[in-house]
């Protein structure tokens, strides 16, 4: 039998994923962070990153806007520029916390059928 405490707690932690979960969903922002990773720790600013895409500024202001909500970028102002870079540590935490809650889950469940 599953844990009902540890079932709550993977509710939990899924709902504390789910922006991350729903802002990695889209292609578009899924190229975008492959754009951001691409430009390593410095950077990269809206302008730049609408010239590597078929996207809009405002697009992909839109876009980075979705992605910082979520924890997966950070905003860096240089001068009167604002650059924008991948900041996953925090946000991939949580992932993993998940994944940890539900292979425990697993490994339970995998005990308990074994005793059966």
């Amino acid at each position: 039998m599953i844990d009902p405490e540890k079932l709550e707690k993977a509710e939990e932690e899924f709902k504390v994923c789910s922006p991350l979960f729903l802002a990695l969903g889209d292609e578009n922002r899924q190229k975008v962070c492959l754009d951001l990773a691409a430009a390593g720790a410095e950077g990269i600013n809206v302008a730049d990153l609408s010239a590597k895409s078929t996207l809009s500024r405002p697009a992909i202001s839109h876009h980075l806007k979705i992605l910082k909500d979520a924890g997966i970028v950070e905003p860096v102002k240089k001068g009167t520029q604002i650059f924008y870079r991948l900041h996953l540590k925090s946000a991939f935490f949580q992932v993993k916390a998940l994944i940890n809650t539900i292979e425990e889950i697993i490994t339970e469940e995998g005990t308990s059928e074994e005793k059966a």
